[in-house]
C-alpha cells in the first residue's frame, strides 16, 4: 500500500491515479469521500460551519466510489456526480465539512474498509488524502508527502478549472489554495501534516512522469511492485 499525502494542487490525483495503474494496483482518492458529503450536505441545504447537523446528514448519505485507476466514478444516492463534487461550492465548503470529528470517523472506517476490501482482492492500493499517512493507514509500508510551492499550485488548480469550463483566475486560485492550507493544517481533527516517517517529494519543478518514476523506484526498493510493474519499470 502507498499512502499518498499533501495539500491541494500538489499532483496528488494525477499521480496517485498512474501510480496505481504503473504498480497493478487499486486507487483511492479519500478527499472525493469528503467532498460527495459536501455535496449532500448543500444539497440538503445544511450550513457547512455547523457540525452537528452536518454530521446527521453524512450519517444518512448513500455514495459510491470506484477504486480503479483508469476510471473516476462517484456516485450519490445512485446519482454520478464524479464531475458535480469538483465545484467551486464544493472547493468552498468541503474543508469546513471535512473538519467534523464525526464526519471524519465516519469516513475513515469507510475509507478502512475499502483499503482492506482492494488489498484483498488486487493486493495493492494506492490512497490520496491529507491523513492517510497519520491516521488512515499508519501502518502503510510506503508513505508519500508531496508539496509544491503555493504560486505553483494556485497555477495548476487555475489549469485544471479551465480546462473544466469553470471561471477562474490566478489571484482567486492563490486565494482558494491558502484558504485551504490553512483550515485543513490547523483543524483539531486529523490536520493536515506529513507522517513522521513520510518521504518528502517537493514537485514544483518535477513533471508528473518524473514523480511517478520516482515513487516507481521507491515501491520497487520496498518489494510493493507486482510482476507487470517490476517489467515495465526495467
Amino acid at each position: 500500500m502507498v499512502a499518498l499525502d499533501g495539500p491541494s494542487g500538489t499532483g496528488k490525483t494525477t499521480v496517485a491515479r498512474k501510480l496505481a495503474d504503473r504498480l497493478s494496483a487499486g486507487y483511492l482518492d479519500t478527499g472525493a469521500m469528503y467532498r460527495v458529503v459536501t455535496l449532500a450536505v448543500l444539497r440538503a441545504g445544511g450550513d457547512p460551519a455547523d457540525g452537528a447537523r452536518v454530521a446527521t446528514i453524512a450519517g444518512g448519505t448513500s455514495f459510491g466510489i470506484g477504486t480503479s485507476p483508469d476510471v473516476q466514478s462517484v456516485t450519490l444516492a445512485g446519482e454520478d456526480v464524479t464531475a458535480a463534487i469538483r465545484g467551486n461550492d464544493i472547493n468552498h465548503a468541503v474543508s469546513a465539512v471535512s473538519a467534523v470529528p464525526a464526519v471524519r470517523a465516519l469516513l475513515v472506517a469507510r475509507q478502512r474498509k475499502i483499503v482492506g476490501e482492494v488489498l484483498a482482492e488486487v493486493g495493492g492500493i494506492v490512497v490520496e488524502g491529507r491523513d492517510i499517512g497519520t491516521v488512515v493507514a499508519p501502518d502503510a509500508p510506503l508513505k508519500v508527502y508531496l508539496t509544491a510551492a503555493a504560486d505553483v499550485r494556485a497555477a495548476r488548480r487555475s489549469a485544471q478549472d479551465s480546462a473544466a469550463g469553470r471561471e477562474t483566475n490566478h489571484a482567486d486560485a492563490l486565494a482558494s489554495v491558502d484558504r485551504r492550507d490553512r483550515l485543513d493544517s490547523t483543524r483539531v481533527t486529523s490536520p493536515l501534516r506529513p507522517a513522521d516517517d513520510a518521504v518528502h517529494m517537493d514537485t514544483s519543478e518535477l513533471s508528473i512522469d518524473q514523480v511517478i518514476i520516482a515513487l516507481a523506484e521507491l515501491a520497487s526498493q520496498r518489494g510493493m511492485l507486482s510482476d507487470r510493474a517490476a517489467e515495465v519499470t526495467r
